[in-house]
């Protein structure tokens, strides 16, 4: 019999986090999915191979009570924790600095980076208890964490942070065998992304309609990084449509 893998996936209800939960309930995962809405939850555990090997956890990520909470439902219905998928994200529509509230600047960086260190930190908590001791914890960052749009100081600031967090808790993680990659996606065809395909803002000035392309290579991403031993680390992976302007951009 197999052993028990499991993961908790923050942003599960649609998108990339949606997909990777299909994936991986696909090769035998068990996963504890959370987003806000309990209704597109729901729809992702009907998508699974094995929906009774899912539990729902809905609620606000950004929350310490709750990412608490998440983590203690997780061991309680499974008993261990071998993956976290900090997925969960929110961008900002573009605009100015000048014109950027900071209720939105602030609920950016909340869900963007506040969560996922919330979320890692729980993680932390159980990998160092658990024996065998580790774990992997996959932070979803952003082609944005190295080359910003313009008009996006709240999404690029919080991404270039998420990749502090990422480089940070890898060296913390070493000695536990917890292992920590950053996915950095550049324009998966998700709702997040599918306004490229309008015409996106370039650094020069101009609109270029951007390629996109199926979030279903992101979820096999995640998936073949979440099979590696936690003794392999992928510390970064790029992954985007061939024709996405990101070498070179401006």
């Amino acid at each position: 019999m197999a052993s028990l893998k499991v993961a908790v996936i923050t942003g599960a209800s649609s998108g990339i986090g949606r997909h990777s939960a299909i994936k991986l309930s696909s090769e035998g995962w068990s996963l504890a999915l959370t987003a806000r809405r309990l209704a597109q939850l729901e729809e992702t555990r009907s998508l699974c191979a094995n929906p009774d090997a899912c539990i729902l956890v809905a609620g606000d990520i950004t929350g310490e009570a709750f990412v608490k909470s998440l983590f203690e439902e997780t061991m309680k219905k499974f008993g261990r924790l071998d993956l976290l998928f900090n997925n969960a994200g929110l961008s900002d529509k573009a605009r100015p600095i000048e014109e950027m509230p900071l209720e939105m600047f602030t609920s950016v960086v909340n869900v963007n980076l506040i969560a996922s260190f919330l979320c890692t930190r729980e993680a932390f908590k159980i990998f160092k208890q658990q024996e065998p001791t580790g774990g992997r914890i996959i932070n979803n960052g952003s082609l944005a964490a190295h080359v910003p749009r313009p008009h996006s100081v709240a999404y690029a600031t919080s991404k270039h942070a998420v990749h502090g967090l990422t480089k940070t808790i890898a060296i913390e993680g070493r000695k536990y065998n917890i292992s920590v990659t950053q996915i950095d996606i550049g324009n998966a065809h998700t709702s997040m992304a599918a306004g490229h395909t309008l015409g996106a803002l370039q650094p020069d000035g101009r609109r270029v309609v951007e390629p996109t392309f199926d979030p279903i290579h992101v979820a096999d991403a995640v998936a073949h990084i979440a099979s590696l031993p936690t003794s392999v680390t992928v510390l970064e992976m790029n992954i985007m449509a061939t024709g996405a302007p990101y070498i070179g951009r401006g």
